[in-house]
Formats: structure tokens, C-alpha cells, sequence
């Protein structure tokens, strides 16, 4: 006898929390963050690659993150532009400290 599971809220499986992960969009339930996904999947891996990378997540979850993505790229774009430029100033400051020294 096959037992039927409720179905997904696909909905609920991407929150943002003000205060968790400064309020970026992430997995419900987990620290993935949306962003995360997105840079592995550019980088090539499908899907299953990245819910097998991640063993908490599942497939579903792997996919509604990429959704959430798709239908806010702009936004996600925007954001992963600021965090890249953040990167690069603290790279150049650590690197022009330790010239001084």
C-alpha cells in the first residue's frame, strides 16, 4: 500500500529572517543561503550535485532556491555584486597592511 506525503509548500521554502544571515534569502530550516546555490550552479553543478553536496538539503530545496533566484534575479544579482566588491576592498586592505609590515 503506497502512502501518500503532503505536498510541499514550495512557498515556505525560502525565508528571509531579519537578523539571521543579515536577512539574505536562505533554505527554511537550514544556513544555505539562496546565493550559495546560485554560485554553485554558475559554477556548473546541476541540481543533484548540489542537494548530494549539501546532505541536509533535498532536491526540492536545491530547485526552489534556484527558482527564487530566477523570479528575483535582479535583486540577487545586486546583492552578490555588493558581497563580491566587499570581498575585493578587505582583500586590498589586508594586502596593503601587509606591505607596511
Amino acid at each position: 500500500m503506497k502512502t501518500l506525503t503532503a505536498p510541499a509548500d514550495i512557498g515556505a521554502m525560502i525565508v528571509r529572517t531579519p537578523g539571521i544571515k543579515n536577512g539574505s534569502p536562505h533554505i527554511a530550516g537550514t544556513g544555505v543561503l539562496v546565493r550559495t546555490i546560485v554560485r554553485l550552479h554558475k559554477q556548473g553543478l546541476l541540481p543533484e550535485e548540489i542537494a548530494s553536496e549539501f546532505e541536509h538539503l533535498t532536491l526540492a530545496q536545491a530547485y526552489a532556491a534556484l527558482a527564487y533566484y530566477h523570479a528575483n534575479h535582479e535583486e540577487l544579482e545586486a546583492e552578490m555584486a555588493e558581497e563580491e566588491a566587499e570581498a575585493d576592498r578587505l582583500e586590498r586592505e589586508h594586502l596593503q597592511e601587509s606591505r607596511r609590515r
